[in-house]
């Protein structure tokens, strides 16, 4: 496949190339060019152009564009579903859910668009202003740098490029190296939707070049990135020389609080579901597991039954509950992880090892402490549950919110009053009461606190983010 530069599919100037891999199978399914710095500059420069032809069209325009887009988007959820699951090890149960997700997304944010207002100010609390009237308007930022996750592509992609085009941004993505192809496809179909090819470009190649390029760049506006908090604050210091805006979604080490009053079937079915959900590839899952000591065994020992009933095999097979991760050097990762939590004093009671390149056996650690670096600031990004256990509720807050994170969390029980008190307390973004931290609906404003990033995303939200005001002050227009 090849890379979207002014709405012409082009090789890289050199001729690079990137493989493309089968996450579960590691063979070879495609290539995609690997962008030089020419290429680049390229479609930066073509987007300084779109971002002019976008913003002159009216947004009944660009609405009725999108949502054709959204259309012929839906009309290919099975091929873009399966291009998924393959491409990225992502069962295509949930490969499907996330495409049509991505679809609701675009429509949503169209139509949050038209009801897009400016303000009105009151003049009166000053003197000497009285017969003014200032009013604002909101113009777009010009040309936006979309960073895709590997993890949740279309999904979170289409936050950041529908929300921008909607409101009158050109847009470039910048699709994740191991599995861009899927969102090249995207890519092409919103072209032949009518997005123009100055409007909306993708650009393959390493991050550590393509997306430093872009970031530097004086002429991008704004970058929209999820991604692991050490790229987001390398990001953050190539950008501060030109103060462009930024939305930075980042890691998270998120607590799953159980109270010994839970419903223990739920505590248990939510917990594993969090955990072998895009095999436990999720910014927002829970990855502390913070039980109360009076249940704890309980709750490790249906845990360890639900999770022998996963099925682990093959994501395009409709029967399978686990795929893959991403790539070897991610499971090694895991691996290297679990390993060094049981050298710390954990105990491995369940899975703990590789099942292939690629796969990762549903994992439960016990004897876990608050001192260990899973509990604080060392995130797992797979199917991984360390169990903690506390005694009191003033320990348990304690223990969670000792972490430089802070996206989500789930709470556990059947006190109302317990739960709001708790919900409270905790440092993060989004608190899920009575399911775990591994949910995020299209409308609410997703993000964190401390090393979690910076800003919002959300259709409640995000236009704000891609839009500046501009103030209209009307000087004495009230006088006689």
């Amino acid at each position: 496949m090849k890379m979207f530069i002014g709405g012409k599919a082009v090789d890289a100037e050199d001729n690079k190339t990137i493989d493309v891999l089968n996450s579960a199978t590691q063979e070879k399914i495609d290539t995609v060019p690997g962008a030089g710095p020419g290429d680049i500059k390229r479609a930066i420069d073509i987007a300084q152009k779109g971002k002019k032809i976008w913003a002159a069209a009216p947004l009944y325009e660009r609405g009725r564009i999108l949502l054709k887009c959204a259309g012929i988007l839906e009309a290919h959820a099975e091929e873009l579903s399966v291009m998924l699951s393959t491409e990225m090890g992502k069962i295509i149960r949930e490969a499907r859910g996330e495409v049509d997700c991505a679809v609701e997304i675009l429509r949503g944010y169209v139509e949050k668009a038209k009801h897009f207002y400016g303000e009105t100010m009151t003049t009166e609390t000053q003197p000497g202003c009285v017969n003014d009237i200032i009013f604002t308007r909101r113009e777009p930022l010009g040309t936006v740098a979309c960073i895709a996750p590997f993890n949740y592509p279309v999904e979170l992609c289409m936050h950041k490029v529908a929300s921008a085009l909607s409101v009158g941004n050109s847009v470039i993505v910048k699709p994740a190296t191991d599995n861009p192809l899927t969102l090249i496809r995207i890519t092409e179909l919103m072209l032949s939707g009518g997005v123009p090819g100055e409007v909306l470009q993708i650009i393959t190649g390493p991050g550590s070049a393509t997306g430093k390029y872009l970031i530097e760049s004086g002429s991008i506006n704004a970058v929209s990135f999820t991604g692991s908090t050490e790229v987001g604050q390398e990001i953050a210091r190539a950008a501060a020389g030109t103060l462009k805006h930024l939305f930075l979604e980042l890691g998270g080490n998120d607590p799953f609080i159980v109270f010994e009053d839970a419903d223990m079937e739920l505590a248990v079915n939510e917990c594993a579901a969090a955990r072998i959900q895009n095999a436990g590839q999720t910014c927002c899952s829970p990855k502390r597991f913070l039980v109360q000591n009076s249940i704890k065994d309980e709750f490790v020992s249906r845990l360890v039954e639900r999770l022998k009933k996963v099925r682990t095999g093959s994501p395009l097979d409709e029967n399978t509950d686990l795929g893959s991760l991403i790539n070897p050097k991610a499971a090694l990762e895991v691996q290297r992880q679990v390993e060094l939590t049981l050298a710390q004093g954990a105990e491995c009671i369940y899975g703990g090892a590789l099942s292939g390149p690629t796969y990762y056996d549903p994992t439960v650690l016990v004897n876990v402490r608050p001192d260990m670096d899973i509990s604080q600031g060392m995130e797992v990004f797979g199917p991984v549950i360390p169990i903690l256990g506390f005694d009191t509720e003033e320990e348990m807050l304690k223990t969670a919110n000792n972490t430089p994170f802070g996206l989500n969390a789930g709470v556990l029980t059947t006190d109302m009053k317990r739960a709001f008190r708790v919900a409270a307390a905790l440092e993060c973004g989004s608190v899920v009461i009575n399911g775990s931290g591994n949910y995020r609906n299209i409308d609410q404003p997703h993000g964190g606190r401390k090393l979690t990033g910076l800003g919002r995303e959300g259709i409640c939200c995000t236009l704000e983010e891609m839009t500046q005001p501009k103030a209209y002050i009307l000087k004495g227009v009230l006088s006689k």
